[in-house]
C-alpha cells in the first residue's frame, strides 16, 4: 500500500501550488470586493470577471488545465485540451493536485477542475456517445461552457435518491421531463448550457433500475430557473446553486446517457472520484485556514502576549495539524482503493472520507475564525466562505448519516 504520488503528479502538485500562491491568492481579495460591489449595486455579479479568463489563459499556457482527467478514460482529450503530459491521472495522483486547488475558491474554476463540471465531464467521458462528447464534452473541456447536475429535489428526502419524483419518460424518439430540482450547482452561471438530469422512468422496476440520466440543454422550452439559492447567505458567484423547474420538457432520446434505467450505474461511477476530489480540496482549504491561524497567532498581541501563548491556542493549532494529517491519509487510502478495487471495492473507504473530512475542515476553519475575531466572519478573509463550504459538503453527495449507514452495514456484514 503506497500512497506516494508519481513523479509526474508530485511535479504537477508543486506547480499548481506555485500558481495558486503567486497568481490566484494575491488577487482573491480584490475579486471578492468587486463581486460584493456588483451585488450591492445591482450589477451583474454572475458573469465571470475578465480576471478569470486572464488567469485561465495563464493556467492553460502552463499546462495546468483539466488535470482531473482520469487515467484510462481521457480518450486523447488530455493532449488536445491542455493537460500537461497528455495523459490522465490516477485518483491517487490527482488527489495531490486537488489538495493544492482547494487552497483557493477560485483555483478550481481557473484550472477547469471545478465541481460539478469535473463530474459531468467524467460522465461524458465514461458513458457518453461520440455525438454527446462532441456536442458537450469538448466545449466543457475547452472552458467555453459550464454545466449543472440536477438530482436533488425539494419535496422528497433526496438522501435516498430512489424517492425522487421528477420523471424522464421515454416516448418514442423523445424523452419527456417533468419535475423540480434544486441545489443544482453551476446553474447560476450564464455560461451554464447543459444540465445532467436524473429522473424516474420505470416505477415498476427494481428500485435501482428505475431512473435515467438525460442531457438537457438549458435553453430547451419548459426549463425555468425559478431562483438562485444562497448557502448560509452566500450566492457563490459566478457558479451558484439554482432551483429549476422542468415542465413538459422534450429532448431527443439520443440525449440519454448509457441507456434508460441506468442512472444509478452512472451515479456510482461518478460519485466515488468526485468525493475524493471534494475531500482533497477540503484538505487544502483546511491547510490554508491553519496557515492563516498560525500567522494570526504569531502576529496578533492581546493582554501583552501573542495569541499563540494565550488560552490554549497552541494546543488548538497542534490538534488541527494532527487532524489534517490524519484526514489526508484517509483520503489517500480511499483514492488508492478506487484505483485498485474500483467503485464497489472502495465503497466503505469513500464513505469514511465523506464523513470525516468535511467535519475536520469545519472544525479547523472554525478555530481559525476564532483566532481572527470579528475579521474571521467578514469578507476580509476567506474563512467565512471556507466554513460555509465545509459545512455544506456535510450534506452534498450524501449526508453524514447516509455514509455512516453504508460504513456500518459493510462492517457488520463481516460478522454475519
Amino acid at each position: 500500500m503506497d500512497f506516494s504520488p508519481s513523479p509526474r503528479a508530485a511535479e504537477l502538485s508543486r506547480r499548481v501550488r506555485a500558481f495558486v500562491e503567486t497568481e490566484i491568492e494575491p488577487v482573491e481579495p480584490g475579486y471578492q470586493q468587486e463581486i460584493t460591489r456588483l451585488r450591492e449595486s445591482g450589477g451583474d455579479a454572475w458573469t465571470p470577471l475578465p480576471l478569470v479568463a486572464e488567469l485561465q489563459a495563464k493556467a492553460r499556457a502552463q499546462g495546468l488545465w483539466n488535470l482531473f482527467l482520469p487515467a484510462g478514460h481521457e480518450a486523447g482529450y488530455a493532449e488536445r485540451f491542455g493537460t500537461d503530459g497528455g495523459v490522465g491521472l490516477s485518483n491517487l495522483d490527482y488527489a495531490a493536485v486537488a489538495e493544492q486547488t482547494g487552497r483557493s475558491f477560485l483555483a478550481p474554476l481557473v484550472l477547469n477542475c471545478n465541481a460539478p463540471d469535473t463530474g459531468n465531464m467524467e460522465v461524458l467521458l465514461k458513458y457518453g456517445t461520440d455525438e454527446q462528447r462532441a456536442t458537450w464534452l469538448e466545449p466543457l473541456l475547452d472552458g467555453r461552457i459550464r454545466s449543472a447536475f440536477c438530482m436533488t429535489e425539494p419535496d422528497v428526502a433526496s438522501s435516498d435518491a430512489t424517492t425522487m419524483e421528477a420523471t424522464a419518460v421515454v416516448e418514442g424518439d423523445e424523452v419527456v421531463i417533468n419535475g423540480r430540482k434544486w441545489w443544482s450547482t453551476g446553474a447560476g452561471s450564464p455560461d451554464c448550457k447543459i444540465f445532467v438530469f436524473m429522473g424516474l422512468t420505470d416505477p415498476e422496476a427494481d428500485r435501482h433500475s428505475r431512473h435515467t440520466m438525460v442531457l438537457v440543454p438549458r435553453d430547451t422550452p419548459g426549463v425555468r430557473i425559478e431562483r438562485k439559492l444562497t448557502a448560509m447567505g452566500m450566492y457563490d458567484e459566478p457558479l451558484g446553486h439554482a432551483d429549476i423547474s422542468f415542465t413538459d420538457v422534450r429532448v431527443p432520446a439520443s440525449n440519454i446517457l448509457l441507456g434508460p434505467d441506468r442512472a444509478f450505474e452512472i451515479a456510482q461511477g461518478r460519485l466515488g472520484p468526485g468525493r475524493v476530489h471534494h475531500c482533497m480540496r477540503l484538505i487544502g482549504l483546511a491547510e490554508r485556514a491553519l496557515e492563516l491561524a498560525c500567522r494570526r497567532a504569531i502576529s496578533r498581541v492581546a493582554f501583552g502576549r501573542p495569541l499563540a501563548k494565550l488560552g490554549g491556542n497552541a494546543e488548538r493549532i497542534a490538534d488541527a495539524r494532527i487532524a489534517i494529517d490524519q484526514a489526508r491519509l484517509l483520503v489517500l487510502h480511499a483514492a488508492w482503493m478506487l484505483d485498485t478495487e474500483g467503485p464497489r471495492g472502495s465503497l466503505a473507504a469513500v464513505s469514511q472520507i465523506k464523513v470525516a473530512v468535511p467535519t475536520m475542515a469545519q472544525q479547523v476553519i472554525d478555530m481559525a475564525i476564532q483566532m481572527h475575531g470579528g475579521a474571521g466572519v467578514s469578507e476580509d478573509f476567506p474563512l467565512a466562505a471556507a466554513w460555509t463550504s465545509a459545512r455544506t459538503l456535510r450534506l452534498a453527495d450524501g449526508p453524514d448519516e447516509v455514509h455512516r449507514g453504508v460504513i456500518a452495514k459493510l462492517e457488520l456484514k463481516k460478522y454475519l
